[in-house]
């Protein structure tokens, strides 16, 4: 790809981006959200047509494609948001489109005996005869991994493949994109975790502004000089220093029990950021639907400013000022469609409303101060959600809950998905929410983020508090040891 640019209204998406790649590599796409990596690969893939630049596939110059002759040329997208149909099952799917006949009808026989061969190829132990609806997330991008082989892929476009993956998935994916690039294959890798690179990688191309700035080996470059790159600035640390300064008690939870966890109990300050640590599955996000009346409670009590209260859904909770922003931001947090001034006055509506009537100037005027107190990166208050970066997203639904004025916000996850430089910034703003006096709560399976934000630090482990660490004990190495051994870490 050489020198390609894309136009959208108002916005230079790409600006002369240039990228190459090579047989039989791993090649990383690293930029801030917005930088421009989707609307590359979008083009690449067809759905996008460029405005200007060249693109050569196998030395050969090629015009704006549609989605299916690209993938007929040999290049195959994995979206975050898998395309399968859930009630087909798995082989039904890798070649759907493409499916074998005999005499005219589907040949179920040959069908089950290619699916099964390109399965075999990834060393995947599954019947190729389960539905779709009844696979792990893991198992559904290995299936697209297979659709992209039978269609004969030659270069995989990989966006956020690790995003919802456990360790032991994630070396599973690792396992299978070796094989790939061994047999020839190419892998475009658009993620985050840079962590994974060292693991995976063989060049990294950095992106900002629509620019493609530098391609390098990995390794060549350290992660700050790489995230200093691609923000526009030197990034001395990734934690944004804090004096926690924890004051009155605003929240008690006393052997809290649901069908999911079973006897919590701990406090939370004012002024104070209380960490959530555990294995997936271990309970955390339980603790927070339980508190927000999203779980019923089997048992246990809930105390808010000194006042014992019942909370029964997460209208209840904000009447009490206890906020949850949710790690599922697009399906929860968010409604995508709208613009950013009515996401993030939705929950204080009857603050603006006055005789049934919306006071329109009030709510811009609302908005306008929080859209500049949060430096949301947008073009107009009216744009909708779903054009954001994953970073303004999530701004925009602390914009939310900072409107409605809660004194406790329970963050699920709250950088997931999120590039490093715009990572810096929630944590300053989390930072900022403690400072001021909110009560926070970080429920994260980020170790390092959950160690440079927190006071103190419970751990999770199969649905029961392992341990409540302060931050002199909370290393990664005890934090481990509880999330894996519960409560016998100890002994």
């Amino acid at each position: 790809m050489k020198d390609i640019s894309k136009k959208f209204p108002g916005v230079l998406a790409l600006d002369h981006a240039n990228l190459e790649i090579k047989k039989g590599e791993v090649h990383i796409l690293l930029g801030e959200n917005g930088a421009g990596k989707s609307t590359l690969i979008k083009i690449l893939a067809g759905a996008y047509s460029r405005d200007s630049g060249e693109i050569f596939f196998e030395g050969k110059k090629l015009g704006n494609l549609s989605p299916k002759q690209v993938q007929t040329l040999g290049i195959s997208t994995i979206y975050q948001e898998f395309n399968l149909i859930p009630h087909l099952n798995i082989a039904e799917n890798i070649f759907l489109g493409k499916e074998p006949l005999s005499h005219g009808l589907l040949d179920k026989k040959e069908l089950y005996k290619k699916a099964t061969e390109i399965i075999n190829r990834l060393d995947l132990n599954i019947d190729v005869r389960r539905k779709i609806s009844d696979l792990s997330v893991a198992q559904q991008q290995m299936v697209e991994v297979a659709k992209a082989l039978a269609f004969g892929a030659k270069i995989i476009i990989m966006d956020e493949p690790t995003a919802t993956l456990t360790d032991t998935e994630i070396n599973s994916l690792f396992d299978t994109i070796k094989k790939i690039t061994s047999q020839g294959g190419s892998i475009i890798y658009i993620s985050h975790r840079m962590e994974e690179f060292e693991r995976i990688g063989d060049r990294i191309t950095i992106m900002r502004d629509g620019k493609t700035l530098r391609t390098v080996k990995v390794g060549e470059m350290s992660m700050n000089d790489m995230i200093g790159l691609m923000a526009g600035r030197k990034i001395t640390e990734q934690y944004p220093p804090y004096e926690a300064n924890p004051q009155e008690e605003v929240l008690k939870v006393d052997h809290l029990t649901t069908d999911k966890v079973t006897d919590i109990s701990f406090t939370l300050h004012k002024g104070e950021i209380l960490g959530f640590a555990g294995l997936v599955g271990s309970g955390r996000t339980e603790i927070a639907r339980g508190i927000i009346g999203v779980d019923p409670l089997k048992s246990g009590s809930i105390t808010v400013f000194g006042e014992e209260v019942k909370i029964h859904s997460p209208k209840d909770a904000i009447k009490k000022s206890i906020a949850y922003l949710p790690e599922s931001r697009k399906e929860e947090g968010l409604i995508l469609k709208m613009g950013i001034q009515d996401n993030i006055t939705i929950a204080s509506l009857s603050a603006y409303e006055k005789a049934l009537v919306l006071n329109k100037g009030k709510e811009k005027e609302d908005s306008e101060y929080y859209r500049n107190k949060l430096e949301i990166k947008i073009a107009s208050l009216k744009q909708k959600v779903e054009d954001l970066s994953g970073g303004n997203q999530q701004k925009v639904v602390m914009a939310k809950w900072l409107l409605s004025k809660c004194k406790i916000l329970i963050f699920d996850e709250p950088t997931r998905g999120i590039d490093a430089g715009a990572k810096y910034e929630i944590y300053k703003l989390i930072n900022s929410l403690a400072a001021t006096g909110t009560a926070v709560i970080v429920i994260s399976s980020d170790l390092p983020e959950v160690l440079n934000l927190s006071t103190r630090i419970c751990v999770m482990h199969r649905g029961k508090m392992a341990g409540m660490l302060n931050r002199e004990e909370a290393t990664q190495e005890n934090i481990l040891k509880y999330a894996t051994l519960g409560g016998t870490a100890n002994e």
